[in-house]
């Protein structure tokens, strides 16, 4: 298999969690994790700018190959979370598209499913099996940057999946 840089973003307004991992087909090794943070008080429109503009930084600094991201979801109870975590996708999506990087969207519970069995896991469940997949010593802080390695790490077992498959 060859090698894969896969930068895995969990979008969100106030906090956007971004992972980048390397796999080559073996056990993959995170590069980066971290997370953008908006100014709560700031516009719309400002918010999504400082999200591109570091996005926009982090897809030079590590030149991923392909971007992984979480599908939009709602609950009946909060519509506009769902809203608003479009505009941020659609950010993620305009700047994958600028550096003609391919985007590879997953379902939240085909995240978890892939990374514990379980597709309704906790978020904690999500970093403690982040913990243990990559060997790390503590748990991914805040949850957002787990969560974004969790997506990378979903993408880059998806295309050995396929390629298992063709095989």
């Amino acid at each position: 298999m060859n090698h894969m840089r896969v930068l895995g973003i969990d979008p969100g307004l106030n906090i956007t969690g971004y992972g980048i991992i390397e796999s080559d087909g073996t056990l993959p090794v995170i590069v980066e994790a971290g997370i953008i943070r908006t100014r709560e008080k700031g516009t719309m429109e400002t918010r999504l700018l400082e999200i591109a503009r570091e996005l926009t930084a982090i897809i030079a600094q590590f030149e991923p190959d392909a971007v992984a991201v979480e599908n939009l979801y709602s609950h009946y109870e909060h519509p506009k979370t769902a809203i608003i975590m479009g505009h941020a996708r659609g950010i993620i999506f305009l700047k994958a598209a600028e550096a003609n990087l391919p985007v590879y969207p997953y379902a939240a519970t085909r995240i978890k499913k892939s990374l514990t069995g379980n597709g309704r896991a906790s978020k904690r469940q999500m970093q403690l099996m982040i913990c243990s997949t990559f060997g790390l010593k503590k748990v991914p802080e805040p949850p957002d940057a787990a969560d974004a390695l969790a997506v990378a790490l979903c993408h880059c077992r998806a295309k050995v999946e396929k390629r298992t498959a063709l095989v």
